[in-house]
């Protein structure tokens, strides 16, 4: 694809946008933050993300048609949040699009901001061109997961709320919960590993790609990781999630696009033949 198309990743502690461009996955204005709001109901945090999005907008010229996505922390099923684990309960079977998109005055393409991640990482990164299965990790307040089978993804998988230990594995080994916990790096990554060895167990992966905040500070823990399959870090670390939303925006609007053309008539060389005669 071609274009530019505006990126937003809405998280527990944080919102993030830029404009993306569509055909190099680079980023064209700066990648604004505000903190989430606390607490993080609909309506403060959809202020905050008009909030970053007026900035970004900002920096750059108008952009004719442009296609907003948006990555919300929680399964999405036909533009409503079913899961709100890192934000306020009231996301749940609230109608994200709809309020999304008459904030900003545009169409706004919702999804679950670890497979945007995963999006970004199929189109531009890890996972492009790559057979098999592959498993994205975004690690942070949370843990969300997209999982890509054949180079098709998965949506809405939920991997950070498997049982480790009678909990919810995020809530052991999140990049939030190694802080509230006070784990060193190294004990951090021994747990982080446990966790990693279920998912080997239960998915069979042929490869594991990790981002969120924590994929920033791999130096600290990359060497103490063991994993039967490929593990590698998100190419484009903690911004996966706009550059991803961005492209899901491009690539809907695209098809949409496409579905609308009229099919072209196809005409038999007889019918030519008797239109010159």
């Amino acid at each position: 694809m071609r274009g530019v198309a505006l990126g937003i990743d809405v998280g527990g502690t944080g919102v993030k946008a830029a404009l993306v461009d569509l055909a190099t996955a680079e980023l064209v204005t700066s990648r604004v933050r505000e903190k989430t709001p606390q607490p993080s109901e609909p309506a403060a945090v959809i202020d905050v993300v008009a909030s970053v999005v007026s900035k970004v907008l900002a920096e750059h010229e108008p952009v004719k048609d442009l296609a907003v996505g948006c990555g919300l922390p929680g399964a999405i099923k036909y533009g409503y949040m079913k899961t709100a684990a890192n934000l306020d309960k009231g996301w749940v079977d609230f109608d994200a699009t709809a309020a999304l998109g008459e904030k900003l005055g545009t169409r706004v393409h919702v999804i679950n901001d670890a497979d945007a991640a995963g999006m970004a990482e199929l189109a531009y990164g890890e996972a492009k061109d790559r057979p098999g299965t592959t498993i994205l990790l975004t690690i942070g307040t949370g843990i969300g997961s997209a999982l890509i089978s054949e180079g098709r993804l998965v949506p809405n998988t939920e991997f950070g709320h498997l049982i480790m230990r009678k909990k919810a594995s995020e809530t052991l080994v999140s990049g939030a919960a190694r802080t509230r916990r006070g784990l060193g790096w190294k004990r951090w990554a021994g747990e982080f590993n446990q966790y990693l060895a279920m998912l080997e167990f239960f998915l069979w992966p042929d490869r594991i790609i990790l981002g969120g905040g924590v994929s920033k500070e791999s130096d600290k823990y990359w060497h103490d990781l063991v994993t039967n399959a490929e593990l590698v870090k998100a190419r484009f670390l903690n911004t996966s999630g706009i550059i991803g939303a961005a492209y899901a925006a491009g690539l809907a609007a695209h098809e949409e696009a496409a579905a609308s053309r009229p099919a072209r008539k196809s005409t038999s060389r007889a019918a030519a033949s008797r239109k010159r005669t």
